[in-house]
């Protein structure tokens, strides 16, 4: 039996840690010069800067010692053999799989990585051949919008992936290739809105369901497919337009998907992790087999230094533990992500399925009930919006949270605009990290309203409405540009990050009980 959390030795000693660290301002810990020696690491392509955390070096090494005593660097061996880590459904968790790209000995086998292999390829090959406008429709038109259905994994992950390489500068999609729609919502509206800029006789519908069993996604399907022989398409020619996305092909098949349409991936890929398998077809289709194979290489790349990176310069270690002293030491039960790249406007919502949904458990591996916080409420957006919006809750409120800043150096916009886009981004991107950790004092205050010339008994009484106390731990994740690349490198710290939460914490992060309830309440409403 795993050993609680509460029990290991190392987590004992930083509960002792905790209360001085905590009083310690961050306005103190960054007088420091030499904090930026042991704070900073670079891997794949990212950089993490965590200077603005809480942490001194003995916290670190603790953290680190937390993270042996728990398990995780063994528990990191058995995810990459494939071995069933998620316990309850009894199955690997072997996303990692799917970014392999032919790895002459992977760890997990040569029969997996082989069936990897082939379906990637058949993907990149359909891609190739929609994008390239040789699939033809009804009318012998070729092929020039792709609609996507599929809701939670089958729609957050090549949405974003999608919108994220469409604002990349090594990603030049071509006038000719096609347009891809996403429809996750069973509101009719959602899908009126989407075909009212499609052509029924020149659209490709993708339906995306790991069971094919997905009641919203074949609500949806039902009704496009109305609405395909509503505009003419005969009943027979209605398989040129559908291909099926799913780990239960004989379902597809059963809903008239023809096989040599149907892209496979497998029962051990949970759907929040399943954008590097065939779920990703729509974003191979909108950004192209060889900005697809690029992502992948990127996380591939993430997942080789998670493996061989010591503790101190380890991003996804880092980033999972940093997690954990700000959840359960610090107690923030919040965790807020801000994106100053309007590629990653849908990273957030990505990354919120992902760590919620992996992590939001109450009991340990053993079913006991849980004694320690696990899975924060996860949050935020576009960091440049926020500013103008909820960063005053971050700010001046009373509910602590803890921050990811994510950047893109150069963001290489394609507008022969005036005005430097990227120093105005880069600008509040530190501003906002350095106010956040510094705060301004009343003292501070006060005098920069004398020097403003206000008068002193209004200096006085404005005064507390513009202290700031600071405090708010945070840490910056940054990329030279947002290359395919290094958007893999990103997306597969995050996964590893929340995999190294879950084993410190003893929870299986690979299941998912709490959505299938509410499928199952929902499917006996049916009637």
């Amino acid at each position: 039996m795993d050993p609680k959390p509460t029990q290991l030795a190392a987590w004992k000693r930083i509960q002792g840690l905790t209360e001085e660290a905590a009083q310690e301002h961050l306005r103190h810990l960054l007088r420091d010069p030499d904090r930026a020696r042991w704070t900073r690491v670079e891997a794949a392509g990212l950089q993490l800067d965590f200077s603005h955390q809480k942490v001194n070096p003995a916290i670190l090494e603790q953290l680190t010692a937390l993270a042996d005593e728990a398990g995780v660097f063994e528990r990191r061996a058995s995810l990459f053999a494939g071995e069933p880590i998620n316990t309850t459904e009894g199955r690997p968790a072997l996303h990692p799989a799917l970014r392999g790209q032919g790895q002459a000995h992977p760890p997990w086998g040569q029969h997996i990585q082989a069936e990897v292999d082939v379906e990637l390829e058949r993907c990149l090959a359909f891609a190739s051949t929609v994008r390239a406008r040789e699939l033809l429709g009804w009318s012998d038109k070729p092929i020039d919008t792709v609609i996507n259905l599929g809701i939670g994994g089958s729609d957050l992950g090549p949405r974003m992936v999608s919108e994220a390489m469409a604002c990349s500068p090594a990603v030049r999609p071509l006038p000719q290739h096609p347009t891809v729609h996403y429809v996750s919502n069973p509101d009719g509206w959602a899908l009126a809105h989407v075909l009212r800029q499609c052509a029924a006789d020149r659209t490709l519908l993708i339906v995306q369901s790991k069971s094919f069993t997905t009641q919203e996604t074949l609500t949806l399907f039902a009704s496009v497919r109305r609405w395909f022989l509503d505009s003419g398409c005969p009943e027979e020619c209605i398989g040129r337009h559908v291909a099926a996305v799913t780990a239960n092909p004989s379902k597809a098949e059963a809903h008239g998907i023809a096989r040599d349409k149907t892209f496979h991936f497998w029962e051990w890929v949970g759907g929040r992790y399943s954008v590097w398998s065939a779920i990703g077809l729509p974003a191979m289709i909108s950004a192209g087999p060889e900005a697809f194979r690029e992502f992948l290489a990127g996380g591939a790349a993430m997942d080789q230094h998670f493996q061989t990176a010591p503790p101190a310069q380890n991003i996804p270690l880092l980033l999972g533990l940093l997690g954990v002293w700000n959840r359960n030491f610090l107690r923030t039960p919040t965790h807020h992500i801000a994106a100053y790249a309007y590629g990653l406007q849908r990273f957030t919502a990505f990354i919120q399925q992902m760590d919620m949904e992996s992590n939001g458990k109450r009991v340990h591996l053993d079913g006991s009930p849980i004694g320690v916080l696990t899975g924060p409420i996860v949050w935020g957006g576009l960091g440049i919006d926020g500013q103008h919006a909820y960063f005053q809750l971050l700010h001046q409120g009373t509910h602590p949270s803890s921050i990811d800043f994510i950047g893109v150096q150069s963001l290489g916009s394609p507008l022969p605009l005036g005005g430097d886009h990227d120093h105005v981004v880069a600008i509040n991107f530190q501003a906002q990290q350095d106010a956040l950790a510094l705060g301004r004092t009343h003292a501070e205050t006060l005098a920069l309203l004398r020097e403003q010339g206000m008068a002193e008994d209004d200096a006085v009484r404005l005064a507390p409405h513009r202290v700031f106390d600071g405090d708010v731990p945070s840490l910056a994740i940054t990329m030279k540009q947002l290359t395919p690349q290094a958007l893999g490198a990103l997306v597969a710290a995050y996964e590893h990050k929340v995999f190294v939460q879950s084993v410190v914490w003893n929870i299986n992060a690979y299941d998912q009980w709490g959505v299938e309830l509410g499928k199952t309440m929902a499917k006996a409403l049916e009637p």
